[in-house]
């Protein structure tokens, strides 16, 4: 016996593309469950909505990449520190500290994903909206 799953309404739609969207700001506390949440999304209504599997998997690969972003900052904030008792990494401070920005810009470019989701908008990572992937399997 083979069960029929019934799609999403439209409005249920943009709520779980919003809620993928926004799961970025779980990584606030947490540092990683935000792409759990996306991933969990994803698994759950990849055959219900197109457009649901498509922007939660986009927030999935998007955290994803914000983590590994995040990893290299403070690689990079601990060889400062490192440098900085030899004084050369006073110099690496300022460049550290705009690099420490990628990932807050990440979380506000996921705010703004989520809203133009729940208003029923294509949002498209740069980049990563345009993989052939994502459009093939997804889109």
């Amino acid at each position: 016996m083979v069960s029929q799953v019934e799609p999403l309404s439209e409005s249920d739609e943009r709520l779980w593309a919003m809620l993928a969207h926004l799961s970025v700001l779980v990584n606030l506390f947490t540092g990683f469950l935000g792409a759990v949440i996306a991933l969990v999304i994803y698994i759950m209504y990849k055959d219900r909505s197109k457009f649901v599997a498509y922007h939660s998997f986009q927030a999935l690969i998007f955290q994803l990449i914000l983590l590994g972003i995040g990893v290299l900052v403070g690689i990079a904030w601990g060889a400062t520190w490192l440098l900085s008792m030899v004084l050369i990494g006073l110099i690496c401070i300022p460049f550290t500290c705009i690099l420490s920005l990628i990932p807050l810009a990440g979380i506000v470019y996921a705010v703004v994903g989520g809203i133009q989701a729940n208003q029923g908008e294509d949002f498209r990572y740069y980049l990563v909206g345009d993989w052939e992937f994502v459009r093939e399997k997804l889109g």
